[in-house]
């Protein structure tokens, strides 16, 4: 066994101690980037190679810092965002609807759909939907001025990894609420991850912490950025635009009716994510 692989298996237990959801991915991950190696080559690195800067990796990590704050990326469906202090960090349950997302805009016969993605944080969503959606014009509205550089610093990084999305992306300061009124009634999907975590729940280190709270919470029962969501959809959709927002694994049933035929919606649809539990609901503006 060579030194790091040595080192790896310490501090796995480290980390488990520590009470971190997946010590050896975590461990190994931060080996991989400590030594600029993937993790399949880590057996590789020679034992003179091996970097101490490794074990301080590893104490932010068991102080419980979010793994992508300590490598700086977080990696979504095929991009590798930026990401640190005063951005949401993007989640793989948010892949499943961004996936669901693209696969209806390439269905649509329209040959430069247009796009609202409400609260893009990292712009994981809406650069997601630019790379993979040819002719797709996606603005992506972000009012923190804490997380609107990390967006700005993802679009430009976007855009030199793949250049047929330059421009594709419009990032639009400000509260969502009232944003994009130029486009009322024009727009062909809506999309949103929002905050909506109930303001009295508790949290894991790693999201309590680090994470932005106004990317975190949203009222006593957390649907209060969803109510604002389903509001500007009505206002931005064009008759047959459709609407796809993520809540909590519990919230299924409540943000359904937020959708509700008596606020004009129709085929509303709750979806699961890849353990099977509600994650995001779509609905279809008549």
């Amino acid at each position: 066994m060579t030194l790091l692989m040595s080192e790896i298996a310490l501090a796995v237990s480290r980390l488990a101690e520590a009470g971190v959801e997946s010590p050896r991915a975590d461990a190994e991950q931060l080996a991989a980037y400590r030594h600029k190696v993937q993790r399949s080559q880590l057996h590789l690195v020679a034992d003179a190679d091996f970097d101490p800067r490794f074990w301080d990796d590893i104490a932010r990590r068991e102080a419980r810092e979010p793994l992508q704050h300590i490598t700086g990326v977080a990696y979504f469906r095929y991009l590798d965002l930026e990401v640190g202090p005063g951005v949401f960090v993007p989640r793989p349950e948010t892949e499943v609807m961004t996936g669901w997302a693209i696969d209806r805009l390439n269905e649509m016969d329209v040959a430069e759909p247009v796009v609202a993605d409400l609260g893009s944080g990292s712009g994981a969503i809406a650069l997601s939907i630019a790379q993979e959606v040819p002719g797709a014009r996606v603005h992506a509205v972000e009012g923190d001025p804490l997380a609107r550089p990390w967006t700005e610093r993802n679009i430009a990084r976007c855009a030199a990894a793949a250049p047929h999305t330059a421009g594709r992306v419009a990032l639009h300061a400000g509260d969502f609420e009232c944003a994009l009124a130029d486009l009322n009634g024009t727009v062909d999907l809506v999309v949103s991850n929002p905050p909506y975590i109930p303001v009295a729940a508790g949290l894991p280190p790693e999201v309590a912490e680090y994470e932005p709270a106004a990317a975190l919470f949203s009222g006593s029962d957390g649907l209060d950025a969803i109510r604002v969501v389903e509001r500007v959809a009505r206002r931005l959709l064009r008759p047959g635009g459709l609407v796809a927002v993520e809540h909590g694994s519990p919230q299924g049933a409540p943000v359904y009716w937020v959708f509700a035929e008596e606020n004009g919606w129709q085929q509303t649809r709750n979806h699961a994510d890849l353990t099977g539990l509600d994650r995001f609901v779509t609905a279809t503006w008549p």
